[in-house]
C-alpha cells in the first residue's frame, strides 16, 4: 500500500511531540517540524524505538523562509501530505499594552500564519486526490477571550473560523477537516509563557489536564473525523459561556489578572 504521510507542526515537545507518537503508531511517516533540532531528535528517537518512521525537519516557522523550506522538502520527497495537524503555537500571559510588539508579532506568524500558509498549500493536493485531514489544535480560549491572553485567545479564534469555513468548503470533497478545542494541557506550554518578557503565570495551568487525554481524543478524530472535538468533552459547554456571563467575566476578569501580576 502507498505510505501514509502526516505533518506536524510544533513536534519537539508537549502535544505534537504526543501526536507525532500517536501518528506513527498508526502507520503514518511524520514530519516533524519545530525549531529545536535536538529535542525533534529525541522525538525521533522515540518513534524509531517503536518502529516507526519519521524524518525531522528543524524550521522557525514565524520565518516565512523557513514555512517554503518545508513544504518545498516535502512535496519534493513525497508529493503531498494526508494528515495536516497545524499544532505550532505559544502563548503568553499579561497585559497586552506590556506586551513587546516583536513577541506579538512572532505570535501571529507562528500560531495564524504557519497554519494558514500549511493548508494553503497541502489542501489543494488533497482535493485533488479526494482523501486528506487537516487538524487543527486550537483552544477554548478561542471562544473565550479573557484578560491576559488577547492576543492568543485572538490567533485561536481565527482557528476557529478558519476551521468551520474550510469544514463547511470542503463538504463532499472527500477532504476532513477539523479543529480539537483544548482545555489547558500539562505541557512546558506555561513554562515558556511564563519565560517571555514581561509575561507571567497563566492560571488556568492549575487545572490542566494529562496530554494522555489529548492522544486519545486525537485518535478518535483520526479514525473519525467531525468538525470539532472539544477536550476534555464537558467543555463543550464553553461555547454558551460568552453569551451567558460576558457581562460578569468583563467585571471580574480585570480583578483576577491584577491579582495574578502581583
Amino acid at each position: 500500500m502507498p505510505e501514509k504521510t502526516a505533518l506536524v507542526t510544533g513536534a519537539s515537545a508537549g502535544i505534537g511531540a504526543a501526536l507525532s507518537i500517536t501518528l506513527a503508531r498508526e502507520g503514518y511517516h511524520v514530519f516533524l517540524v519545530a525549531r529545536r533540532e535536538q529535542r525533534l531528535k529525541e522525538v525521533q528517537n522515540s518513534i524509531q524505538a517503536m518502529g516507526g518512521i519519521c524524518s525531522l525537519i528543524p524550521a522557525d516557522l514565524s520565518l516565512e523562509s523557513d514555512r517554503e523550506r518545508v513544504y518545498r522538502d516535502i512535496e519534493r520527497s513525497h508529493g503531498g501530505i494526508d494528515v495536516l495537524v497545524n499544532n505550532a503555537g505559544f502563548g503568553w500571559y499579561g497585559y497586552f499594552n506590556d506586551m513587546p510588539w516583536q513577541l506579538a508579532k512572532s505570535m501571529l506568524a507562528v500560531n495564524i500564519t504557519a497554519a494558514a500558509y500549511f493548508t494553503s498549500h497541502c489542501l489543494p493536493v488533497m482535493i485533488h486526490r479526494g482523501s486528506g485531514h487537516i487538524i487543527n489544535i486550537g483552544s477554548i480560549a478561542g471562544q473565550l477571550p479573557n484578560q491576559g491572553i488577547a492576543m492568543y485567545a485572538g490567533s485561536k479564534a481565527f482557528l476557529d473560523a478558519f476551521s468551520t469555513a474550510l469544514y463547511r468548503e470542503t463538504r463532499d470533497s472527500g477532504v476532513a477537516v477539523s479543529m480539537m478545542r483544548l482545555g489547558p494541557v500539562k505541557t512546558e506550554f506555561f513554562d515558556q509563557a511564563r519565560k517571555k518578557e514581561n509575561g507571567f503565570s497563566v492560571p488556568a495551568e492549575r487545572y490542566a489536564i494529562s496530554i494522555n487525554k489529548v492522544q486519545r481524543a486525537f485518535l478518535r478524530l483520526l479514525k473519525r473525523p467531525r468538525r470539532v472535538m472539544y477536550v476534555p468533552g464537558w467543555l463543550w459547554i464553553s461555547q454558551f459561556v460568552e453569551g451567558l456571563f460576558g457581562p460578569v467575566i468583563d467585571l471580574l476578569g480585570p480583578l483576577l489578572l491584577r491579582r495574578t501580576k502581583k
